[in-house]
This record gives structure tokens, sequence and C-alpha cells, in this order.
């Protein structure tokens, strides 16, 4: 499913000399993206103060341009209804993530689920799950959560840039 949407964004992009089309998606921004949402959407809706979160975290981490932003989380929203677990996102992360970036977007998890104000039972039990998906140990996504609750800030740059 994550290789289909690659695939349809680059045929959709037209003549390999069109000036105006859109970049190629990285897959690693996709799987992240998708599990971001998925943490979003835990309480049942992606709040303003949410998207404003996530938007920013496209941004920051990622070097995207707002509309770029946009788009991807157009495509892993798509992504993320089409699934049927949270694994094919995961995996993804999982090899090619360092430890440093485990931690980081851990830190972007807690973030968003923080960015609404309140912690439903069923954001801290996904965050939890999708921690343990990637291996991150608890005491790593505990570290993390109360990095992003005693700063309030974003979360900080990982050692390799993106997230």
């Amino acid at each position: 499913m994550l290789l289909d949407a690659i695939r349809a964004l680059i045929s959709s992009q037209g003549d390999v000399g069109d000036a105006e089309a859109p970049p190629a998606v990285d897959p690693l921004h996709l799987a992240a993206c998708a599990v971001l949402l998925e943490i979003a959407y835990a309480d049942g809706e992606f709040t303003a103060s949410e998207r404003d979160h996530l938007e920013g975290v496209l941004e920051r981490h990622f070097a995207l341009p707002a509309e770029s932003g946009r788009r991807l989380i157009e495509l892993a929203d798509a992504e993320r209804r089409k699934s049927i677990d949270h694994f094919q996102f995961t995996s993804v992360l999982r090899r090619s993530y360092d430890l440093g970036q485990k931690m980081v977007l851990a830190e972007v998890m807690w973030g968003l689920v923080l960015a609404d104000g309140q912690i439903a039972d069923h954001e801290h039990y996904l965050t939890r799950k999708i921690a343990n998906l990637l291996d991150l140990e608890p005491g790593y996504l505990s570290a993390a959560k109360a990095a992003v609750a005693k700063e309030g800030s974003p979360p900080r740059r990982s050692p390799g840039g993106a997230i």
C-alpha cells in the first residue's frame, strides 16, 4: 500500500521534464506522517491544534514547505485509512531510523498527543503500541513524554537531521 501511494504520486507527475511536477514522496516521510496521523486521530478527531503541530513538525524535521507538507498529510491520510494495521508504517521506520531518530519521533508523537491539551486513553495506548512496534523501550517513551511535557516546546532535531 505504501509503495502504491508512491507509485501513484510518481505516475501523476506527468512528463519527467515538467517543472511544475511535484517532487516524489520520501517513503520514510510518508510512513512517519501516517503514524503521526494515527496518533492524531486516536481520540476520534484531528483538531486544528494537532494539524498545526503536525504541519510544523513536517516543516522542521523534513524541511517541507507548507504546501508539500499538506500534500504529504493528504497522501499519508489516504494510506492510513487503507491500512489494516500499523506494521506497514512502523516496519519501514524501525528498519531505517536509529535510536536517536526514534526518540525524536516519540517526542513528536507526545507533542501531538499534548497539542490539544488532553491525553485520551486511546492516545496513550496507541503511543505505547507504536513505540513498541518501533522497538523503543518503555523508559525511552516515558523520557520522551516527560521532555515534551516539561518543555512544552517542539522536539529537538534528531542527530541525523530528519526523523
